[in-house]
């Protein structure tokens, strides 16, 4: 398990990327999966550093965890900014032209397509969202 607490900038996502394929590494992790994985961090970090702070300074914290016995990849993002469940948000019609769809949503809609299972929580002032994905 890997965990990186950074300022919540998207200049940041290298970093987080970097964490992501240091705990694959080793792994049976197809190369497909990895690069829906990137995804994934990217779209949910990007959320955090445009959403949840209306004042510079705040921070995310990123884990990653491979369980090479039950074949599984847990992402966590944690932020303390303005509480925001991304998962209840309705997701977009995408059998609509992009023009005539909502801007937004589109990342999240992909996180709850391409995981297994996403859990959001608010505990303690901190946004937790957190999702599983087999290999």
């Amino acid at each position: 398990m890997a965990t990186l607490t950074v300022p919540a900038q998207t200049e940041q996502i290298d970093r987080l990327q970097d964490v992501l394929h240091q705990q694959l590494e080793g792994t049976q992790c197809p190369m497909g999966l990895a690069l829906q994985l990137e995804l994934v961090v990217e779209e949910a970090f990007v959320n955090i550093a445009t959403h949840a702070y209306t004042q510079p300074g705040g921070t995310a914290t990123f884990t990653c965890q491979v369980d090479q016995e039950a074949r599984q990849i847990m992402l966590q993002f944690q932020d303390q900014g303005m509480p925001f469940n991304p998962l209840a948000r309705p997701d977009p019609d995408t059998t609509l032209k992009a023009e005539d769809r909502k801007i937004g949503g589109l990342g999240i809609y992909l996180i709850k397509k391409t995981m297994d299972k996403c859990e959001y929580a608010y505990t303690q002032n901190t946004n937790i969202l957190t999702v599983w994905k087999k290999y």
